[in-house]
Formats: C-alpha cells, structure tokens, sequence
C-alpha cells in the first residue's frame, strides 16, 4: 500500500494544485520511487489510497504501468475523498483498504524519498513466520525531528520512548510491514465501512507496550519532503 492521500499543507502553493505525491522529485513523480522499488523485488500488486486531489494519481498511472527494466504494475484504487470527502488518517486508511490487502503487507508513504530502500522478500517471510503483528524501519533523527519517534532494544523490539527521551534516537520511516491482526484490536471493522478516521501512532505505541513490534535502522539516504525547502535540495 502507497499512501498518498495527505492534503500537504505544509507543501503549499505547490499542493494548491497538485496532490503532494505527485511533486516532481529528479523527473518523476515522488511517489513513483517507491512504487518502482516495489515492482523491483517483485511486488507488482500495489493499492494507492487517495483523497486531495485524488482524481489525478490513477489519471497518471492508470490501473497498470510498466516502466522500463520493470515488471508491469497491477494497481488499485481507495479512493478516500471520493468515498467520503475527506482523508482518514493513516490507520482509517488502511483499514478501508484492508480487504484488498494480503495478510503481510508492506505500506509505505508516498511522500518519503528512500531511493535505495529494498522491499526484500526475505523480510517479509522473516516478518510472516514471527509473533510480532508490525516491523517498522527506522532512521537515525532528521534535523527536523531531533527528539526522535521511538527507541529500538538490542533485541530488535521497538519501544514506546516520549520524545526526547534518553534512547528515543530514531524516527519512523513510513516504510513498514504489517499482519492484518495489528488492526484487529483497533475499533473499527475491516473495509472502514462509515470512513472514520484514525491515527496510526496511537496503535503502533500500544502494540509497543506489548512487545508486538519489531524493526531495524535503515541507514541509506531519506528524506521527509514535507517543505518545499526539503523538495528543492532533493531537486538541486
């Protein structure tokens, strides 16, 4: 799952026009990085979810694409804004899109640049035969974040840690696999039938609390384009 239904307020005048997704970053539409990283190591059946402006993203990809030196790209569609006018936050999200999902599943955010992140197929199979119901990857705090989401054990579990805390030294990617028993608990029935929105952080810290996430650091470059000054440096 590719998340792209995010309103951008922070992009704007850019994302007056065009959904935040969309912003060109080295030629090509943000969110087409992770989608072709994806195709990469086999992961041809991809589910986008939309909102603001959301008739534009299957206007430009349509239901399947094929890029060059990639297996062609089967794509599907939830279309948040059109069901129900507004964006339901991440977790709301993905539970509306969770009947179309297999029960391991990657999602990541259409507007996080990770060119050299690979959805490896092993961690998946690693992630499908362990207890944990999440595994999240992390980065070491951005600058724009230096109190950090969550700690990591040296076990590999991630903890719940308050911002700034001692040990609170990475930020969540966006880049995560999940089982659909991580929403089981969460409140609402699979397929979001009445579009509430929910928060995703909320659930993750929870699961924490019981032991139920792992992850691991991913060291290559990342980048949160979430201003314009952000967007123009990837682009310099």
């Amino acid at each position: 799952m590719v998340l792209a239904a995010g309103r951008g307020e922070r992009m704007r005048p850019l994302t007056d026009a065009t959904p935040k997704p969309m912003l060109t970053v080295r030629g090509q539409p943000l969110m087409q990085w992770p989608m072709q990283a994806l195709a990469r190591e086999g992961f041809t059946r991809q589910l986008i979810n939309t909102a603001w402006l959301g008739e534009q993203i299957p206007a430009h990809f349509g239901q399947q694409v094929l890029w060059v030196g990639l297996p062609q790209v089967s794509l599907a569609y939830s279309h948040e804004g059109q069901d129900f006018g507004h964006a339901l936050e991440t977790a709301g999200g993905i539970v509306r899109a969770l009947p179309q999902l297999a029960d391991v599943f990657w999602v990541v955010a259409g507007d996080v640049f990770a060119p050299d992140f690979v959805f490896s197929a092993e961690a998946v199979r690693r992630f499908a035969a362990s207890e944990k119901l999440a595994h999240l990857w992390l980065v070491p705090n951005p600058a724009h974040n230096p109190g950090g989401d969550f700690g990591l054990s040296s076990a590999g579990e991630v903890l719940n840690l308050s911002k700034g805390a001692a040990g609170c030294d990475y930020t969540f990617s966006t880049i995560a696999l999940y089982k659909h028993a991580f929403f089981a608990d969460c409140g609402l029935p699979a397929g979001n039938p009445a579009g509430v929105a929910l928060a995703l952080a909320p659930l993750l810290r929870a699961a924490m609390d019981r032991g139920l996430v792992s992850g691991q650091v991913y060291a290559g470059v990342w980048t949160d384009v979430g201003t314009p000054e952000r967007l123009a440096q990837l682009n310099t």
